[in-house]
């Protein structure tokens, strides 16, 4: 019940923090670990997936290993419950990136608000890969929206999801994974077989935050109904199987039409509309859906906890 309580208690108090402070400004863990896996991928780089997935071993095997490492330590030093628990809240401030979030998706909202589509445009990559130059304000706006939706998943609810499963090591194992999707897991020809283990990896990891940023987005949206409609009608048209299910229950929860034509570096795709019958995204919605992904993540923290303490209870 000890290392319940103390994950409970970090996890809270790490998701505090990231609410109060967001992402740390200077020697940002995410971004030592980024610089890490880059310099690895330069060594082991060979237009081959077993390759690809050596470089997933060592990078995400590190990350989960310093995390057994980290804990079995301050247990050793610290057997009570306020050395685990002080580890939990920082792991979980460093991997959790909703605050970080909401402050980029409002800064492009400000933008198109003024009318100042360049600003908006300029601020659109800290979000999203598209190219920003052939989006107008609406465009612009859904890009947003669908980014807020996918990323409540990849930075918040899926490392909640891990962690309450695991400790500390699920929390840096699933950034880790994640973190090397967003580097080599995209389909450039120098990437598209170095790549494919860790995209695929991020795809199993994902998976369960997925479906459980879903189901909450159905209960903190203002339309249920649509948002469980829009999920079982068109989730599955999605190239993404874990952006899927996310983007089609934001845009039932907000009324909105999300997908259509996307163009990510240079190159066009032409992805199915989620939630057909809703309206187009207007630069208002930035603010619903920011909102909308907080509460799923505040919704996220107390329902991996109580599955955290109901399951070890029920294992003992």
């Amino acid at each position: 019940m000890g290392a319940d309580r103390s994950y409970a208690y970090g996890a809270a108090a790490g998701l505090l923090g990231d609410l109060l402070l967001g992402d740390p400004q200077r020697m940002h863990p995410v971004a030592a670990f980024g610089r890490a896996a880059g310099r690895v991928e330069r060594a082991l780089w060979h237009d081959h997936r077993g390759w690809g997935a050596l470089h997933t071993l060592v990078c995400a095997g590190g990350a989960t290993a310093l995390g057994v490492v980290a804990a079995r330590a301050v247990r050793t030093v610290s057997p009570g419950v306020t050395g685990s628990a002080a580890l939990t809240a920082a792991a979980t401030w460093a991997v959790v990136g909703g605050t970080s979030l909401a402050r980029e998706a409002s800064a492009v909202g400000h933008a198109l608000e003024r009318g100042d589509l360049a600003a908006a445009r300029a601020r659109l990559p800290h979000l999203c890969g598209r190219d920003p130059e052939a989006l107008d304000a609406d465009a612009i706006a859904r890009a947003v929206v669908e980014s807020v939706a996918e990323n409540t998943s990849d930075a918040v609810v899926g490392a909640l999801v891990w962690g309450a499963v695991a400790g500390v090591p699920g929390l840096l194992g699933f950034r880790a994974v994640n973190t090397l999707d967003a580097m080599v897991g995209h389909k450039s020809p120098r990437l598209r077989r170095f790549g494919w283990a860790s995209a695929r990896l991020d795809d199993v990891a994902g998976w369960p935050g997925a479906r459980l940023t879903a189901v909450l987005a159905v209960l903190a949206g203002d339309d249920p109904r649509g948002a469980v409609r829009a999920w079982r009608a068109d989730a599955h048209r999605h190239p993404s199987p874990n952006a899927g299910p996310v983007e089609a229950s934001f845009a039932g929860a907000l009324g909105v039409r999300l997908g259509g034509t996307l163009s990510y570096g240079g190159r066009v795709e032409h992805r199915p509309v989620l939630n057909g019958t809703g309206r187009p995204v207007q630069v208002a919605d930035i603010g619903r859906a920011v909102r909308l992904s907080r509460r799923v993540g505040l919704l996220a923290l107390g329902v991996t906890v109580a599955g955290r303490l109901i399951g070890r209870g029920r294992g003992r």
